[in-house]
């Protein structure tokens, strides 16, 4: 089953949060990821809200996973820790 991967960032240092971003998303593509949503406009109608949205696709939980712990993504997100504030989810689709 297909997976979203969700994040809501507030980004703090955007000069770093920028190098994440670089590197990013050639390790979401190399795992199948495709983007959804990527910053636009949103309404947020309950919990914290984060100025950035992001959602991207991937073939499954798993794929979305092995992506998150791939050393690429690890590259990436230590550019991220620091630079932003993060909550990260991935939830399996009903498609």
């Amino acid at each position: 089953m297909p997976a979203l991967w969700i994040a809501h960032v507030t980004v703090t240092d955007a000069e770093a949060y920028g190098k994440y971003a670089e590197l990013a998303g050639p390790a979401i593509a190399k795992h199948g990821g495709s983007f959804i949503a990527r910053g636009g406009k949103f309404v947020q109608l309950e919990g914290k809200e984060r100025p950035r949205n992001v959602v991207a696709k991937f073939p499954s939980v798993e794929e979305a996973v092995a992506c998150y712990n791939s050393p690429e993504y690890q590259e990436a997100l230590s550019h991220a820790k620091g630079a932003s504030e993060r909550e990260l989810m991935v939830v399996e689709t009903s498609e």
